[in-house]
Order: C-alpha cells, then structure tokens, then sequence
C-alpha cells in the first residue's frame, strides 16, 4: 500500500530474557521523519483445543505471575528452534497435559497484538486425545489438568470468566467457525 510502510533504518535489541526480547527500531515514517520505535520479539506459539474420545476438552490451570492469579487456559507454548507448528502442538499437549492427540488439524493463526509484537499464534483442534503419561513441565511451570465440556469452556469465554485471550480466542473461533461450518462439536 503505497503511502504507508514504515522503512527499518537500523535495529538493536534493547533489552533481552528468557521468553522474548524487545527490539528498538530507527524507522523513516511515509512523512520522511525519522522516529524510534520498540517492540516485543516473540518465537511463535501454538495453542491446542484438545478434546478426549467423549468429548471432554483438557484445559490447564497455571498460575500467571504477571497477573498474580490462576488460570484456566488451554495447553500452549513456543515453538523451539525450527520446530514445525505441527509437531510444537503435539509435543506442548504432552508435555503440559500427558495427553497425546489422536489427531490434529491446523484451525487458524494469528497475530494477537501486532501493534506492539511480532507474536504468531497457531490454533489447532486434537482430537481422540489419550492421556498416556506424566506431564514433562518446564521449571517454571506449575500446571494442573482437568477436563470440562465444550459449553461449559464456552460460558466461561462469554462470561469473562476466561480472562487469557489465547484461550477465549481459541474457545469462540471454534464455537464460531468450526461448529458453524457442520463440524461436530468435538
């Protein structure tokens, strides 16, 4: 779109941590004015909607520092390395939940606050998962699994009860798109 790209002029990490960066840019505005410009650097992520042979979806409940409160959310995480979309949903599902899917199908991606974050998010539906070992949690994890019905996921996100927008975002999208479009509900 002629008129309103941004040019990068020079970039440097500012500040650097486990989990993302943020980056400083010098950019020349369509103006031809040269400002500053930070942003959060983040690996892409996955986030499961897992449902089980009777329909049950497995949600997580963590605790968030950042907002100093439990959490009811679905199984996600980063992509390592040059890992695969595909294969980061199976293995975070195994590692959080001890789940494994049956099988797996990309739902959407997205970019969850790209005013201020290069952050891609792939949704995806497993479904038939198992539960077939220990969870593998990172150090920093503290995560109890439970199973609920898709409804009662689906109240919560309407109600506000659901206050991670990974979770809500993933919990209406399916209600919205995939159940809409004659998919069964799990």
């Amino acid at each position: 779109m002629p008129g309103l790209p941004w040019e990068t002029l020079d970039d440097d990490v500012a500040y650097s941590c486990e989990g993302f960066d943020i980056v400083n840019e010098t950019v020349r505005l369509p103006d031809g004015e040269t400002a500053e410009f930070d942003y959060l650097s983040d690996n892409a992520s996955v986030v499961i909607l897992p449902f089980t042979p009777y329909g049950k979806v497995v949600v997580i409940d963590e605790w968030r520092q950042a907002v100093k409160r439990l959490n009811r959310g679905l199984p996600a995480g980063t992509l390592e390395d040059s890992e695969d979309p595909d294969d980061a949903a199976r293995r975070e599902l195994r590692e959080e939940t001890g789940y494994e899917a049956g099988n797996l199908k990309h739902m959407t991606t997205m970019e969850p606050a790209n005013g201020f974050s290069d952050a891609v998010f792939h949704y995806y539906i497993a479904r038939q998962c198992e539960e077939t070992g220990e969870q593998e949690l990172d150090y920093n994890e503290s995560i109890n699994v439970e199973t609920v019905t898709l409804d009662a996921l689906v109240e919560s996100a309407r109600s506000g009860e659901i206050r991670d927008g990974r979770t809500a975002f993933g919990v209406v999208y399916y209600a919205l798109f995939e159940i809409s479009s004659g998919l069964p509900s799990w």
